[in-house]
């Protein structure tokens, strides 16, 4: 799949596959931020893509920074008709301030395939073995 990637500043550093193979590009901070506890931030990054109609390009958190420090990103789906910046909004959700430099890898862009649904309003729906079951509808 062909992506076209448009640059929005000179000092931008674009998004990358770590590794052959990868399902995530790694995205870059533009800045130097704090983050505190409990505190979100949007690092706008510089770039604009397009890609064909039929995929989205969804943020996902890199893996460490989520298990070892505490930050998740928050929304973060980007529609094929979507033209303008990619951002990406991290939260700190542990107790310690956490600094993000410039150029550091904050998140990562995955490009999934998108099903269109065709929505039918009905007033029922059929049975299932699981039915109005929610959290803990399978036990523990």
């Amino acid at each position: 799949m062909k992506i076209k990637l448009k640059k929005l500043y000179p000092d931008v550093t674009l998004p990358k596959y770590g590794h052959p193979g990868d399902a995530g590009l790694d995205l870059f901070s533009r800045e130097t931020k704090e983050i505190l506890p409990g505190e979100r931030h949007v690092f706008n990054l510089g770039f604009a893509l397009e890609f064909e109609a039929g995929y989205a390009a969804i943020v996902k958190d890199k893996g460490g920074m989520g298990v070892v420090n505490g930050l998740h990103t928050l929304g973060g789906v980007f529609d094929s008709g979507y033209r303008g910046e990619y951002n990406v909004c991290l939260v700190n959700l542990s107790d310690k301030l956490y600094n993000v430099s410039q150029g550091d890898k904050i998140a990562q862009l995955v490009i999934y395939p998108v099903a269109v649904a065709e929505l039918e309003e009905t007033s029922e729906l059929s049975d299932s073995s699981r039915g109005l079951g929610k959290f803990g509808s399978t036990g523990r």
